[in-house]
């Protein structure tokens, strides 16, 4: 008995491999195109596993190529009787009656293949694709809509007739199928998301936004639809309403506050300030200090609202003192500690750069370095600013010692590298210009990229400049301007410049006084009158080194401010066709792609 068993097992082995062997031929037979060996051998394992049906419909295959549609007549009507569930077959020998223009009669095995359509979703499926591979895309969607109505659930092939739909070009229907099949399962939210930013245009998100408005209104039990709808007004970049929409669920759900604050980074992300302060100043107002995101919203606050303010060329000096005392009424909550650094150094700048009061940002940062367990970098960047704001008040030697204290303390790291650059910049502005010129060479190979290019540029600008008078007094003119701008004092750096110009009315450096003097303006809000002097230097001094940089800031000022994308993208154009050796010649090409609606 024994020895029978271990036969039987090597006889079922034996064959079994034989039949792979013959799949193998078949496979190699039909992708080489030689159809007619194909045929016999797909039959030949057919007939040995009657219930692999793919053989089957390989073997149909091959009469097609063949044209022996006659012989596939005859044996899909054999595998119909046989097969009673299998209905996908009267659509393959629908085809075959299409392949022979029988059209009234390729339409009958298609109603009988609905018919005979039996309750089973497995079934379903594949009677679908059956219509899909033949581009029935119609007969497939009538295929689910009688599933469904056989299985009893409107929604359960939504999905499926959705994509259909779609292949079809039927927008609002494709719609109304995404939208009922996340009702079926939410969880398909996200796929069907990634659909629609592949897919869709600006009108499609219309339709969209049309539709879950009445599906919130309807179903009002059903979250997903809120969320969906405030995703479209993302898309749409409606922050507003794609906030009023995460408040609702968050109330409604008893959350904490995570869509919201996350609504709010979107939006800040975006330069929304005013959508992302509502965001962040509803977590602040609404959650207990206990929430995850109480700390970061009142954080994110204070920079949203100060982001808003800087936004705004027309701010006034009321708007900066209101957000100080709100910063402080912040660190009079949670203190001066480690944990609110940041908070501290934003203060200070908000201090020195917008009240123009020195005095107190320096005593703001020297409140803050008195701090035990500071982190490092935080301490450093904190420094560094101080450091600036000393040299900003004339105290020079406090300046340079806390540069050097960062560079000592970080050595070949970014902020190493910040602070010898800012300190070669205090000897730049103090006249010692070989020296500072030697620090900017070496930094020119900061792994920085900004560090990097202004390092080389004012390298170049000095070994341009240096020497082209015996006294060095033009540049050290120049230098001056340069250190006044840095402590925002711009009539006394304008003076300074227009004085240089005076003394030296044909000098080089001409190009680069206009240049700084469009940069005060822009830092004054004043966009027109810094385009044209931008303007001036392209077509006065295109030989100059500063062409590039005034062709590059141009672009930018008609892209975010003159809002003028077309003069924009022909500067960029320019630029990296005609400065290839430029720094932003590579930035200029991906800005001018992105303008033109490149796919980047």
């Amino acid at each position: 008995m024994k020895n029978y068993s271990i036969l039987l097992f090597f006889l079922f082995g034996f064959s079994f491999n034989l039949i792979g062997q013959e799949y193998k031929l078949a496979q190699q037979y039909y992708n080489d195109g030689e159809f007619e060996k194909a045929a016999t051998l797909y039959k030949k394992l057919y007939d040995k596993q009657k219930n692999n049906e793919y053989y089957f419909g390989r073997y149909v295959n091959c009469l097609i190529y063949l044209e022996s549609l006659d012989q596939a007549e005859k044996d899909l009507k054999s595998i119909l009787k046989e097969k009673s569930k299998s209905v996908n077959w009267y659509v393959v020998l629908g085809n075959i009656y299409e392949l022979q223009f029988k059209q009234e009669k390729a339409e009958k095995q298609y109603v009988l293949a609905l018919e005979k359509l039996p309750k089973e979703r497995h079934q379903v499926i594949r009677l679908a694709q059956e219509f899909v591979r033949i581009t029935k895309y119609d007969w497939a969607v009538k295929t689910y809509s009688k599933g469904a109505e056989l299985l009893k659930d409107k929604n359960i092939f939504a999905y499926y007739e959705a994509d259909l739909q779609r292949r079809m070009g039927n927008t609002k229907e494709m719609i109304t199928a995404y939208l009922n099949a996340i009702e079926y399962q939410e969880n398909r939210m996200s796929s069907i998301q990634t659909i629609f930013q592949r897919f869709f245009s600006d009108s499609d998100y219309q339709e969209l936004q049309s539709q879950l408005y009445q599906r919130v209104q309807s179903n009002t039990d059903i979250y997903a639809f809120n969320e969906m709808l405030a995703w479209v007004f993302i898309q749409r970049k409606d922050y507003r309403n794609a906030l009023r929409q995460m408040i609702a669920i968050d109330k409604r759900n008893e959350e904490d506050g995570a869509r919201v604050f996350n609504i709010g980074q979107v939006a800040a992300e975006d330069a929304d300030w005013e959508v992302a302060s509502k965001a962040f100043e509803y977590i602040v107002t609404e959650k207990s200090q206990f929430s995850p995101y109480f700390f970061d919203a009142q954080k994110y606050n204070l920079y949203s609202k100060r982001k808003k303010i800087e936004a705004n060329p027309n701010y006034s000096k009321e708007e900066i003192e209101t957000l100080v005392g709100q910063y402080y009424e912040f660190l009079n909550k949670l203190g001066f500690n480690a944990r609110t650094i940041y908070i501290i150094t934003e203060l200070a700048e908000l201090e020195a750069l917008y009240l123009n009061d020195l005095p107190k940002a320096i005593q703001t940062l020297n409140s803050l370095l008195e701090l035990q367990g500071l982190n490092p970098q935080a301490e450093a960047e904190a420094k560094l600013s101080l450091a600036d704001y000393y040299l900003m008040s004339g105290e020079i030697w406090e300046s340079t010692l806390l540069y050097s204290q960062v560079d000592k303390d970080f050595g070949q790291g970014i902020l190493g590298h910040e602070a010898r650059f800012r300190n070669a910049r205090l000897s730049y502005f103090n006249g010692d210009f070989t020296w500072a010129q030697a620090q900017f060479d070496v930094l020119k190979n900061s792994t920085s990229k900004l560090i990097s290019n202004n390092a080389l540029d004012l390298s170049v600008f000095i070994m341009d400049n240096l020497g082209l008078d015996t006294t060095e007094q033009s540049l050290k003119l120049f230098a001056d301007a340069e250190m006044l701008i840095f402590q925002n004092r711009y009539e006394d750096a304008n003076t300074s410049f227009d004085q240089l110009l005076q003394q030296f009315p044909a000098h080089s450096l001409q190009d680069d006084v206009l240049y700084f003097k469009a940069g005060m303006l822009e830092k004054q809000q004043e966009f027109a009158a810094a385009a044209a002097i931008y303007e001036k230097i392209i077509a006065d001094h295109i030989e100059e080194i500063r062409a590039d940089n005034a062709m590059y800031k141009l672009a930018e000022l008609y892209e975010n401010k003159l809002n003028d994308l077309e003069k924009a993208k022909g500067l960029y154009e320019r630029l990296f066709l005609e400065f290839t050796g430029s720094v932003f010649a590579l930035e200029a090409r991906e800005k001018y792609r992105a303008l033109r609606g490149d796919n980047i």
